[in-house]
Parts: structure tokens; sequence; C-alpha cells
């Protein structure tokens, strides 16, 4: 059965047309003649039998079709494109693992790990991929994903690698300016909040037995690197999962006023399709990333063990061990 697609010539000139809004300089973009580009564009739309621009005098825009096919298009081309740069730099080999990643993950627990994972297997390239909301495996180029919040994602099989826990940090010098000898007088302090978790703060408060202070206010930030950067600058005390600030905290950039940890009772996890991938990189990279996160579980084991034992969430107090 002939499949019913444009030619990849007309695709090509439409998504630059598209793209600049003018002939011209998607010509020049092309490095193809105005009139050429102006002739694919004619041609598609003949096939689609649907008007892509408007054109006013001299002016081009794109038609409400041509708008919503203009974004599709664009992303199949980049898919297209990314799918032959990789088939021609390895050649076909089943060497590359392409992964969707959640940002901050993968610049604080991930990448700092990956020297290792290279170092025993340097014939596997790791393309890493932001990509924050669930996805279907079979719509995209992805052999695996990286998912934090609760194990649903259709059409997947999902393998915890550790459970998220929440601690207080904070620069040095503004543990000096406030000064705190109880969990109550971190109310006193200026709280940052990360966007999604505007509840967090209270949680913590409450499983550290206090609830009768308002820590709701204070300033937003969409992202957990943005609330590193900002306790780092002196903005306030922020609330983030553990290894977030693991480099902070042991160069002594930050520090915990109480090391007392919050489980926000959501997890971070490895995603594979259903069914499995038939990549054979896949398989090596999940023996090691899960070796990887049994070592990390163990190693904050190792430290709740000795200063402290994580608070479940909306616990009623605090258990906060002696020294």
């Amino acid at each position: 059965m002939r499949r019913r697609i444009p030619g990849i010539e007309s695709l090509v000139a439409f998504e630059a047309a598209a793209r600049h809004l003018s002939f011209t300089r998607a010509a020049d973009a092309l490095s193809v003649t105005q009139s050429a580009v102006c002739k694919q564009i004619a041609s598609l739309e003949d096939y689609l039998g649907v008007p892509l621009f408007h054109r006013i005098k001299k002016r081009l825009s794109l038609t409400e079709a041509g708008a919503i096919y203009a974004k599709r298009v664009s992303e199949d081309l980049e898919r297209l494109e990314r799918h032959t740069v990789s088939l021609m730099a390895h050649r076909g080999e089943r060497n590359v693992l392409e992964l969707a990643i959640i940002p901050t993950f993968g610049t604080r627990w991930l990448i700092p790990r990956l020297a290792h994972f290279h170092e025993a297997n340097p014939d596997i390239v790791v393309n890493l991929t932001t990509r924050s909301d669930p996805f279907v495996f079979t719509e995209t180029s992805f052999d695996a994903a990286i998912h934090c919040g609760a194990p649903v994602w259709p059409g997947a099989a999902l393998t915890l690698l550790f459970g998220e826990e929440m601690i207080p940090v904070c620069s040095p010098r503004l543990l000096q300016e406030w000064p705190s000898t109880e969990p109550r007088d971190l109310a006193r302090m200026p709280l940052l909040h990360q966007s999604n978790r505007h509840d967090a703060w209270r949680r913590w408060f409450a499983a550290a037995g206090v609830v009768d202070v308002d820590v709701m206010g204070g300033p937003h930030f969409d992202l957990f690197s943005m609330l590193v950067e900002a306790a780092r600058a002196g903005l306030g005390a922020v609330l983030v999962p553990r290894f977030f600030a693991l480099d902070e905290l042991a160069s002594g950039e930050l520090v915990t006023p109480f090391d007392l940890a919050l489980s926000s009772g959501m997890g971070y996890y490895l995603v594979c399709p259903e069914p499995p991938s038939t990549n054979p990189a896949l398989k090596i990279f999940t023996e090691w990333l899960l070796g990887e996160a049994a070592e990390y579980r163990e190693s904050l084991a190792s430290a709740a063990r000795r200063p402290s034992r994580p608070l479940a969430p909306d616990a009623g107090n605090a258990r906060q061990a002696t020294a």
C-alpha cells in the first residue's frame, strides 16, 4: 500500500518557510532559489488540498491548519534527522541508547556517575534528552526514560530506583543571621518554595511536630536547580531532594540546619517500553543503573542510621537522632 506522504523536499521547504514566515529567507536557509521554495509550497498545498499560508501583499502568515501542520512537520523532521545522524554516526550498530530524563535528575545524579559507565562500556553511546512528562514510546525514538512521581506510565514497565526524601538546606551565612536550635526556629527564616511542591514546607514542619506556624509565604521557583542556586545566594532556606544538594553540602556552600528528612511519597523510576526494547545497550545500562541506585540507597540508609531517621509524610512528630 502506497503511503500518503508528500515529498520530503516539499516538507523541508514548508518547514523553513513556516519558521521564517518568508519564502526569501527560507530559500536562503536552504541554499535554493525563492522560486524553488514557492513551487514546493504550491505543490504541497495542491497535494493536501488545504491552504497553508495567507499571502497578503508582501506579508506571509500561516493559516490555522498551516500552523498546526508546521508544528507536527517540524517535530517529525527533527526526529527523522536525529535517526539519520545516529545511524550514520554509529554505522547501524546497536550500541546507542536514547534516554529521556528529568533535567535536574540528569545534571545532579545521573551525569556525575556516567563516567563510570563509559569506562566500563566505552562502545556504548548514551544520548540524553530532557522530557518531564510521560509519552508513548512508539511515537518517539527513546529506548527508556527516567520518571519522577507515582509509578504510573501506560504501556511501560517501571522499576524503582529510589524514593525521594526532602531535607532543608540554606547558606551558612543565613544560618548565622537566623540561629536555629529547634525546627520551629526555621519558620522565622525566609522560606523558598518549589512551584509544584507549594505544600512541602508545611508537611515538613508538621512531620517535625510544628503545626502552629505560617510557612506558606515566600518566593516560588520553577525548578529545584533554581532553589539550590537561590539557597547558595542566601535568599532563604529551601526544601529539596537530598541528592540535589550533595555537592554543595560536601563543599560547605550549603548546610542543613536539621537533618530531618521528609519522604515525599514520590520515587524515581526507570521506565522501559512494553514489550521491552531489543536494544542490547539498554540491558547493559539497566544493570548498571540499578547497581548505582542500590549503592545510593545504601548510602542514604547509612547516613540515616547515624544522624537521623527519615520522617514519614505528614507524621505527627519529629524523630531526630541523638549524637
